[in-house]
């Protein structure tokens, strides 16, 4: 491991979440529990709901799954009101207790107002030490409490104005819902790391979320997506586009594409499902295996990409796993412990088709490896003759600090270990990673921004924001003499330095 790779280890408090919002609905909070429910893949740990009722905020939110925290049918009635917005939460560091389940909802002398999140700040270190220092009080360990401090004390005169003048200040990926007596907000990050969208209803209200998926849930029409550094305001007179920056661009994390998104939802206008398809399409063209019988891939989120690799390679597609429906999914499992446990109990192979057969597998990604483990030993065990790992998406070396839980170099497998090492670590046949040129043409994303609309860092290093408190400590460390740096790294990575070292 590179001196880099070691300095880039420490933790952030980050979130993959969903937001769900709606104005002027008679009985918002149903048909946000309803939107919510299409989002329950993005968090698993806890939810809530916010409601407005003429002007007064209602809060219920809870630890587990939506059905678990609104499982008694007088919760949600409770939230009375025409508007709600709602949140499930996906925590991948930080405390885990009820004071971090969203949505917030403060009370001012003058006024009340609720926060949703999904993503990370990046200099919420930076930001929450000024705040403390200047008095403030924190009620939880999440950065995205670091939104209503900086509101309260805005100057400027209108709710717009300082959630405005608050998003200005915050670094990172980030997608925010903010609720108030008097408006529905919905602000995008500068890069537009977070998929957001916005729908109508049948009877002309505005829906906000986190993916298409939620609209359709909810029987709601697409009107656009949310762009980079925009905040719209939904109230009684319609909906505003405003921009609180012009400095934008379009970075949208390709995990969304290859992982957290349904494959029913639609991103910038690309499908997820297709896309999905394109990649393991483009896998097979670069990554083919001779002498393979089958192509099997890992249920859910892998099966578009085998069914392309099968297309592409002309292969049979067979399940070859079956997967527990009701199991939740691994990799958003809090800890590693509980990652194993749910592998274990979610998958089993089908003997009758893969035994003595060489498998071509389709998974979506390998990040610590544990999965791939399990599931090779799996089908071996029934029988398989050959195990060929095909994975469709590249090899992920860097951390993610834009809010998905890859925090550290020391959990990335492909960061510590060579080709023919993670290979043998995982007992595979053979193993094989789809390029970050075929996963950018596969996405094929269309953009009027410059770029190819994509955020690829955990691939490539690139990272397309300054990760400021992850900067400055690495920067004592340099100024200190414990860290030392080549310069391939430093290319690799130049925005890191861009402030301290002058690059």
């Amino acid at each position: 491991m590179t001196e880099l790779q070691n300095a880039t280890d420490f933790r952030g408090l980050n979130e993959e979440c969903g937001l769900f919002g709606v104005w002027g609905l008679p009985e918002a909070a149903q048909t946000t529990f309803y939107g919510m429910h299409a989002l329950q893949h993005r968090g698993q740990e806890g939810a809530g709901i916010v409601s407005n009722d003429n002007g007064r905020l209602w809060q219920h939110r809870g630890l587990g799954l939506l059905s678990d925290v609104f499982r008694n049918p007088e919760k949600i009635a409770s939230l009375k009101g025409s508007s709600a917005i709602g949140h499930v939460r996906y925590a991948t560091a930080g405390t885990h207790g009820i004071e971090n389940i969203q949505p917030y909802l403060v009370h001012f002398n003058d006024y009340q107002i609720a926060l949703a999140h999904n993503g990370n700040i990046t200099n919420a270190l930076t930001l929450r030490k000024q705040l403390e220092d200047t008095g403030s009080i924190f009620q939880s360990s999440s950065d995205s409490e670091i939104l209503l401090h900086l509101i309260r004390r805005s100057h400027q005169n209108s709710m717009k104005e300082k959630i405005a003048e608050s998003l200005r200040q915050l670094h990172g990926g980030f997608a925010f819902l903010l609720l108030t007596p008097d408006a529905l907000f919905a602000a995008l990050d500068p890069h537009g790391f977070r998929p957001f969208c916005i729908g109508k209803l049948p009877g002309g209200q505005y829906v906000v979320a986190s993916e298409t998926a939620a609209l359709n849930m909810t029987d709601a029409e697409f009107v656009r997506d949310v762009q980079p550094g925009e905040l719209i305001t939904i109230n009684d007179q319609g909906m505003q586009i405003d921009h609180y920056t012009n400095n934008v661009t379009l970075n949208i994390d390709a995990m969304e594409y290859i992982y957290f998104a349904r494959p029913d939802s639609t991103i910038y206008g690309v499908n997820v499902h297709i896309a999905r398809k394109h990649m393991g399409r483009c896998l097979a063209r670069e990554q083919p295996v001779s002498g393979a019988n089958i192509v099997v891939g890992v249920p859910n989120s892998s099966l578009s990409a085998a069914q392309g690799y099968a297309e592409e390679a002309g292969l049979p597609n067979e399940m070859g796993l079956v997967k527990n429906q009701y199991i939740a999914r691994t990799f958003i499992q809090p800890n590693q412990d509980k990652r194993e446990r749910a592998v274990r109990m979610k998958l089993s192979a089908i003997k009758e088709v893969v035994n003595g057969k060489s498998i071509v597998l389709v998974d979506d990604s390998i990040v610590r490896g544990t999965t791939s483990m399990y599931i090779i030993h799996m089908l071996k065990d029934a029988g398989a003759k050959e195990v060929h790992v095909r994975i469709a998406s590249p090899a992920f070396k860097y951390p993610s600090f834009y809010g998905v839980d890859m925090q550290t170099t020391n959990e990335l497998m492909a960061a510590n270990h060579s080709l023919e090492e993670m290979t043998e670590m995982i007992q595979a046949d053979s193993l094989a990673f789809l390029s970050v040129q075929g996963l950018v043409d596969s996405i094929n994303l269309k953009t009027p921004y410059n770029g190819d609309g994509l955020t690829t860092a955990y691939f490539d290093g690139h990272y397309p924001s300054p990760i400021y408190d992850y900067q400055s400590s690495l920067q004592d460390k340099v100024d200190a003499g414990l860290v030392n740096f080549d310069p391939e790294p430093i290319a690799v990575m130049p925005e890191i330095f861009s402030i301290r070292k002058g690059i």
